[in-house]
């Protein structure tokens, strides 16, 4: 009897890119999963069919073969027939859908007993805060947290000292309990043991069975100079102790730095904001401006310069902690304007007005001649 082309099996064209064929497969099985359909030999033979096009057409090299020899390249890879490879993918594909494990395996030899397996330790997370300063310069901070260690007494395995665990009369040890449906076997974890194969009937007494107890420790952790707001520090190993006999887990620090009264960052770059007098940016000044972790760096601000100026003192911002050049920091100038100005001072500035032709009663702005200013973000 002739066989069905894989293609038209699962309904697709021979051009069908890879995930095309995982797609189509995933419609198809789930279409005629026997689950299902109970007792319909039909959709049980659909469903076989599926499996088998799949395990051809989803392996590059066999579908190859396939599309230029058709089935008869293929008999020298064991076929007519489907391997038990192919629902390894299956149950990627479909496993989370059913809520269960399929023991296909076992139906072609390949089946493995399962024990409960060593589990690593939950990752712990907690967050520090520093000011600028103690981000620039790096800092260690000492820590306290509740975490889970390996009990002592029992050296993590639950049982009283002295005691053994013994077979689980539920799944005789095996850590699953099959079922036949269909076809194939479906194998569900023992809710008994949960996996393990094994039941504990002498729990320790100090941590009652689990294996693990909860200790308060104290630790000393190294914050690196130049670290940024959001950075986030693993520390491995500072986790959680793991399950029978599994690894500790790993302790993340995330880093908030708090805002400066003074300075803002950006990246390795400061940034801050002086305030100069009409008479200081006019004539000029030396401003004595604070360096960020002590000190002060003196800036020369030449005559006229315009409110809004920005200067730039290199090497004076964070050396980060990917970079060694340190950033800079930029001064941005503020020109004040007085606001209670005495009768003497106001005609002081009439005087200076008249003296350099400006007018004081009336200003004609003209449409040319100046900057035109941008507009301010978030506006349109």
């Amino acid at each position: 009897m002739s066989r069905r082309d894989y293609y038209d099996i699962l309904g697709l064209d021979r051009s069908a890119d890879p995930e095309e064929v995982k797609k189509a497969y995933r419609r198809m099985a789930l279409k005629y999963h026997p689950d299902r359909n109970p007792g319909d030999a039909l959709a049980e033979e659909r469903f076989k069919e599926a499996a088998e096009a799949y395990s051809v057409l989803g392996d590059p090299e066999k579908r190859a073969t396939y599309d230029r020899f058709g089935h008869d390249g293929l008999r020298g890879e064991g076929f007519p027939g489907f391997e038990a490879t192919v629902f390894e993918g299956f149950e990627d594909i479909l496993g989370n859908f059913f809520g269960f494990d399929f023991g296909l395996g076992d139906m072609f030899g390949a089946g493995r007993r399962r024990r409960g397996r060593a589990e690593r330790g939950r990752d712990l997370g907690l967050e520090i805060e520093l000011g600028l300063e103690e981000a620039a310069a790096g800092v260690e901070r000492e820590i306290h947290l509740n975490r889970a260690e390996r009990c002592g007494p029992c050296e993590g395995t639950g049982r009283k000292p002295g005691t053994k665990p013994v077979s689980c009369p539920a799944c005789g040890g095996r850590g699953r309990i099959r079922h036949s449906q269909g076809f194939f076997t479906v194998a569900r974890t023992c809710s008994r043991c949960e996996g393990a194969g094994e039941i504990i009937e002498t729990p320790c007494e100090d941590c009652r069975g689990s294996g693990r107890t909860t200790v308060k420790r104290a630790l000393t952790i190294r914050i690196p100079a130049g670290i940024v707001d959001g950075a986030r520090l693993r520390i491995a190993g500072e986790g959680e102790a793991g399950d029978r006999g599994g690894g500790r887990g790993d302790l993340f620090v995330s880093v908030r730095v708090k805002p400066h009264p003074f300075f803002e960052r950006e990246g390795n770059d400061l940034a801050c904001q002086v305030s100069l007098s009409m008479a200081q940016a006019a004539l000029g000044v030396t401003a004595e401006i604070p360096i960020l972790g002590g000190g002060r760096e003196s800036l020369k601000v030449p005559p006229g310069t315009q409110s809004g100026a920005v200067f730039k003192v290199r090497g004076r911002g964070l050396r980060g902690w990917d970079s060694r050049r340190p950033g800079d920091l930029f001064v941005h100038v503020r020109v004040r304007t007085p606001e209670d100005l005495t009768k003497e001072e106001k005609a002081l500035l009439r005087e200076l007005a008249e003296k350099r032709g400006e007018k004081l009663d009336r200003l004609e702005v003209k449409p040319h001649g100046e900057e035109r200013p941008s507009v301010p973000e978030g506006r349109s």
